[in-house]
């Protein structure tokens, strides 16, 4: 069983795609791309998210709190077979500092423990065990159950100096909240469009000269956004409009749009406690 951590910041960039080209023209200079890449093609990244029933994790998550956090199961096989790999992964944010740590289980594992609690029999290492413990306090503190899947397609690479330096673009994200399964084949709707790719920088330290100059040079700046954030605020937006509580989303700066929708959802949350969770 493979186990995984990490910790180190995330910046986010959207770019078009006559950003994207010139831009990779210079990342080939300093970066090689992943092993994962063969012949320079992308793969897929398949996930499921984990909620409460009233979406406590996502909602608070896009109230920007100092510390955040959310579950998800990773795989990179779709459809995922019963005993394909997946990762069961804790993700959290601590004033911009993102920590990861994540165990390697087959899907049916995964099932097993997500819904009764049952950890796989080869569970002897000690950071095994603590991960699991991680987890179990995450599952005590939150009546969690599947609430999105996202996909996309990802081409990463890594600094030729420095390995711990890896830039990472996303295209085809999509999503869906319905059909909450990794063994379920990649469909559902499209989160940016077809001509944009999402960035990520990630980092333990400063961002490289080159790639700071290069980006002002283009002109792509940072922004805030998360998958699983972007898929929700289109849920909920969706649904406010349907009753007609909100313009419909082109008329609406994206910024407007996220701010109402948290104040309008952020209600009759989840409170969680150091002996699980308690309703207001």
């Amino acid at each position: 069983m493979a186990i995984s951590t990490f910790m180190r910041k995330e910046i986010k960039f959207m770019l078009d795609m006559n950003q994207y080209e010139k831009l990779l023209e210079e990342i080939h200079k300093y970066m090689d791309p992943d092993k994962f890449c063969v012949g320079g093609k992308d793969y897929g990244i398949y996930n499921l998210y984990y909620d409460t029933p009233d979406d406590y994790l996502i909602r608070t998550s896009l109230e920007k709190p100092y510390y955040k956090e959310k579950i998800r199961l990773r795989s990179y096989f779709s459809p995922a077979k019963p005993d394909d790999k997946v990762f069961l992964e804790i993700k959290k944010k601590v004033g911009g500092i993102v920590t990861k740590r994540r165990v390697t289980l087959t899907l049916a594992e995964s099932d097993a423990y997500l819904l009764q609690r049952q950890k796989p029999a080869e569970l002897t290492k000690y950071l095994q065990k603590q991960i699991f413990s991680e987890l179990d306090v995450f599952l005590d503190s939150y009546p969690i159950l599947p609430k999105q899947y996202i996909s996309y397609q990802r081409s990463a690479f890594f600094g030729k100096d420095d390995p711990d330096f890896r830039l990472t673009f996303d295209r085809n994200i999509t999503e869906r909240r319905y059909d909450l399964s990794l063994a379920e084949p990649s469909y559902g709707a499209q989160i940016i469009a077809p001509n944009q790719r999402l960035m990520e920088v990630k980092i333990a330290d400063a961002m490289p000269l080159w790639l700071s100059q290069k980006l002002a040079e283009l002109k792509i700046y940072k922004i805030s956004f998360s998958k699983y954030g972007r898929a929700y605020q289109r849920y909920i937006h969706h649904k406010l409009y349907r009753e007609g509580l909100v313009q419909p989303e082109a008329a609406r700066p994206a910024e407007t749009t996220e701010r109402n929708i948290v104040r309008t959802t952020n209600r009759n949350y989840y409170r969680p406690t150091a002996g699980g969770v308690m309703l207001p």
